[in-house]
């Protein structure tokens, strides 16, 4: 036995020990017992290679991912976190203690300072953060796509659209917008737009207009719009030089998943462009955790799923770490499973056969260990326990290891209403983001050309209206003209004349003659 417990902590020390930045999550862990001073460590060199928390609902998923933002803020480096529970509002106040926190962090061999952390609340909504806005153009016909829920045919004209905006320099901000320009393109501007780039199904732009004006209705209208997120706001540290914890508080639209999902999509894809090529840096400059990211996956289209496997693959030498947290590692595609180097596998619950099989593919993804019997410990992990694996400085797999979780040093509670609306008055980027800025774009631009048609219209149509009644009058008179003027026609003119005077003629000679026979 003791043999086995030497050898184990010779492994994990060798597997969890560098020479770089590092910071600790948890204890080691051997036959359910925590191993005081046995620390599991995770390189910071190798947060960009991206990484996955998950586990069963009530398992700790939530507290890992906030021991792991607290670790980074210390070490400087900012986080973009997605709350979509409400719980991670805590991270700004420091926590109040508890003497169960205080045995754990016992076993763990670390000591406990409670501590608040540098906090910037967002939404889109703009209730309980700051207004967080992206235009149109920014999503893109793909995103824009699959938020309306749209066919692969509807698609395919919501990309034709968006080409004709670019092609006519007219910028597409928020959805008013869009629905003006799908109204040109259908209605005065249609000749135009067929010469070049086809003709569109007025059935399917119908459609596609009521899925905008129903996406207005559930409030996107809101977040469709200027100015967009500066992703350079997220990357700020505070005079301590602590990283900003940034959080996206999306409590208030959990009824509107596919809104949430697709603009984390384009988060993704504006960090993904915007970012300067960095190689292989020390340090992330970014570690953003998606939470719900079966989410993001969940009817993607194959196009989307391969942009996202090649963000993904990429975004890594830009200094980006991408995190997804998720209940089940089978609701993230095998792909990008494939490209996540450190695993934190809490509890799984084995209800059904389903179930005991992606448990048994799930244990398959982590490194073998003669230490653990990994199928059995996934379904018997305690909450606030997790299988963990990184990467080592040469990019191989640490070993598995069973973690106690260390806990986190703020509070494990949201705040209050009066803490968070005290730490929103205090931002800075409030007063930046708070108010919609009105530019010129496609909907004044076609407004005056619509208006400008149909002011043509009408001044052709009276054109016509006038050139048609000349016409009517110059051919009357063309043709007694031309009757006029010809041999047959006087005769025909001078014989109904004769006819008619003969008639009057004859009628005037009877009554003169009468007359003269009565007198």
């Amino acid at each position: 036995m003791e043999d086995k417990k030497t050898k184990f902590i010779e492994e994990i020390r060798k597997g969890y020990t560098f020479e770089d930045a590092f910071f600790t999550i948890g204890g080691a862990m051997l036959d359910g017992e925590a191993i005081p001073g046995l620390h599991v460590n995770i390189p910071v060199k190798t947060l960009n290679r991206h990484g996955l928390i998950a586990g069963a609902t009530g398992t700790g998923k939530t507290k890992s991912l906030q021991v792991m933002a607290e670790q980074l803020s210390e070490m400087g480096i900012p986080t973009l976190l997605m709350d979509i529970k409400g719980d991670l509002s805590g991270l700004a106040k420091p926590s109040p203690g508890h003497p169960k926190i205080d045995e754990r962090m016992n076993k763990i061999g670390l000591e406990f300072t409670p501590k608040g952390f540098p906090v910037e609340f967002f939404s889109l909504t703009g209730k309980e953060g700051i207004q967080l806005r992206a235009t149109v153009s920014e999503f893109g016909p793909i995103l824009m796509s699959r938020i309306l829920d749209l066919n692969d045919t509807q698609a395919s004209i919501m990309a034709v659209i968006f080409k004709y905006a670019d092609d006519q320099e007219l910028p597409l901000v928020d959805l008013k917008d869009l629905k003006e320009l799908i109204t040109w393109i259908t209605g005065e501007g249609r000749d135009e737009f067929k010469e070049t780039y086809g003709r569109v199904s007025s059935s399917s732009t119908g459609l596609i207009l009521r899925k905008i004006i129903e996406l207005e209705q559930q409030g996107a209208d809101l977040f469709f719009g200027e100015p967009s997120l500066d992703i350079e706001d997220l990357m700020r540290i505070d005079r301590d030089g602590r990283g900003i914890i940034n959080i996206i508080r999306l409590t208030d639209i959990q009824d509107k998943p596919k809104l949430f999902s697709t603009f984390m999509l384009q988060l993704l894809a504006e960090l993904y462009a915007k970012m300067p090529e960095l190689g292989d840096p020390d340090r992330p400059e970014l570690v953003f955790f998606i939470d719900e990211a079966h989410l993001i996956f969940k009817n993607a289209s194959k196009a989307l799923l391969e942009q996202l496997e090649t963000i993904v693959k990429l975004i890594r030498s830009k200094g980006v770490g991408l995190y997804f947290v998720t209940q089940n590692p089978r609701d993230i595609p095998d792909e990008i499973l494939a490209q996540l180097g450190l695993k934190i596998q809490h509890a799984l619950r084995a209800f059904t056969a389903k179930d005991r099989k992606n448990i048994k593919l799930t244990a398959e993804n982590f490194p073998l260990s003669e230490f653990y019997d990994t199928d059995t410990l996934l379904t018997n992990l305690g909450i606030g326990e997790a299988l963990v694996t990184a990467l080592g400085r040469k990019g191989r797999p640490t070993p598995l290891v069973h973690t106690l979780m260390r806990a986190p040093m703020s509070r494990m509670d949201v705040l209050s209403e009066e803490e968070l609306k005290e730490i929103l008055e205090a931002s800075k980027l409030k007063k930046h983001y708070e108010k919609p800025v009105d530019k010129e774009t496609a909907y004044e631009i076609l407004r005056e050309k619509i208006k400008q048609a149909q002011e043509e219209k009408k001044e052709k149509e009276e054109k016509e209206k006038e050139t048609k009644s000349k016409s009517g009058r110059r051919k009357e008179k063309s043709i007694i003209e031309k009757v006029t003027s010809s041999t047959a026609g006087r005769i025909i003119i001078r014989e109904v004349t004769r006819s008619l005077l003969g008639v009057l003629g004859i009628r005037s000679t009877r009554r003169r003659r009468r007359k003269k026979t009565w007198f």
